[in-house]
């Protein structure tokens, strides 16, 4: 089937922004940041784990955020916790970000609210 002009042009506008900002990166291909937090339980609607991320390492999220960014200031990141490795993406909170931690890296590394962590923050820019 093939697509119609209209779609042909709006997947033409969706790619454009794309090769901008591989063109003007500030940045290696990475932002590699680690810091210590504790662990805190949100009981919302869909409770979760998260450490905060303090303030000098969100300022430099918040640098490379214009790259990555998507929907509601969401940044993508790999997560090292220990020898636990994970995908998630790092929500915006009170002018900072958190990082959301999954059962899985809860459980392969024994964490409990309280614990105080260490993570390894990995964004590709």
């Amino acid at each position: 089937m093939s697509r119609g002009a209209g779609e042909r042009a709006h997947l033409a506008l969706r790619r454009r922004p794309l090769k901008v900002l591989q063109d003007c990166r500030s940045y290696a291909d990475a932002v590699e940041l680690e810091f210590t937090g504790e662990v805190w339980h949100w009981r919302g609607p869909s409770p979760y784990h998260f450490v905060t991320v303090p303030e000098p390492e969100s300022a430099e999220l918040r640098a490379a955020a214009a790259l990555v960014t998507y929907g509601w200031g969401m940044i993508p990141v790999q997560v090292s916790i220990g020898a636990t490795r994970a995908t998630t993406s790092l929500f915006p909170k009170d002018g900072g970000y958190v990082v959301p931690l999954k059962d899985k890296v809860r459980t392969a590394e024994g964490i409990t609210v309280g614990d105080v962590v260490t993570v390894q923050l990995t964004v590709d820019v």
